[in-house]
């Protein structure tokens, strides 16, 4: 399959960095992934289990993008009553589900609404090493069409009342993204005795050479699922995980330097 234009601009980029005194290497996908290093386009039955690799594979799920009456007659409500985080108990296997979920809502909403709508994820482990953050996916949501002047109740891909801000479209799936990457990404980094003070950290969306570059500040999510405000549902959010090939579990994958403060450490640099 021939690789996009990015993914060459991206894979030159770890070329250059040995010129460079930075203080970290970030590893990049080897030449032999067949897709863009950040958007995977999934296939339900290749994505990786939450708990244990050996685990059943998934079976397909398909989002449903249109709303349904949820009574009828006056007052009544035309949006249902609806989950406004992804549930994963923590035993074995239990986010397998919810995580294909998540990554076919991903998909569909990529598809109407870009990289506008999209925020990449970092993990940072302060118990691990405190000026790491690790690149571990990304998140979508629901906007409003641009192209017409509609009422969240008017818009038939909304399946909520409101529209999800951003910060909502990473708490209501913060829990299913910590426990997949101490899971399945680094647990040597995340897991065990480091998991209790796990923090997430956004960028803006498609920008990890940006970020690479030193010229992006990470933000710090603060909240908790108590924030969600009534009428929102984790259906219009979907969650594209990072998926380690080859060696990247061991080696890792694209991780940067910042401060506690999300800033980096070393100064902006351009790549040739």
């Amino acid at each position: 399959m021939p690789r996009p234009a990015s993914f060459q601009l991206v894979t030159a980029a770890v070329a250059t960095f040995s010129t460079y005194s930075c203080a970290f290497q970030p590893l990049l996908p080897p030449p032999t992934s067949p897709q863009q290093h950040r958007i995977r386009q999934h296939n339900v039955h290749s994505l990786p289990t939450i708990g244990h690799p050996a685990d059943s594979p998934l079976k397909p799920l398909h989002a449903k993008p249109s709303k349904k009456s949820s009574g009828s007659g006056f007052g009544a409500s035309t949006k249902p009553s609806a989950p406004k985080t992804r549930t994963v108990t923590g035993h074995t296997g239990s986010g397998t589900k919810v995580l294909a979920d998540a990554a076919n809502n991903f998909d569909r909403l990529r598809k109407l609404h870009g990289k506008d709508a999209t925020i990449d994820v970092y993990v940072r482990s302060p118990l691990n090493d405190e000026t790491t953050f690790w690149f571990v996916g990304k998140v979508i949501r629901h906007v409003p069409p641009a192209e017409i002047a509609a009422t969240a109740d008017q818009d038939e891909d909304l399946f909520g009342s409101v529209y999800p801000t951003p910060i909502e479209s990473v708490l209501s799936q913060k829990r299913l993204i910590l426990e997949y990457a101490k899971n399945q990404l680094r647990p040597q980094n995340f897991g065990g005795k480091y998991s209790s003070t796990l923090e997430l950290w956004t960028a803006p969306g498609d920008s990890e050479m940006d970020v690479v570059q030193n010229k992006v500040t990470l933000e710090k999510v603060v909240g908790s699922t108590k924030d969600l405000r009534e009428g929102f549902c984790v259906k219009d959010c979907g969650y594209n995980p990072e998926i380690y090939v080859e060696d990247e579990r061991e080696k890792g994958g694209l991780r940067v330097l910042r401060d506690g403060e999300g800033r980096p450490v070393k100064p902006v640099f351009e790549i040739n």
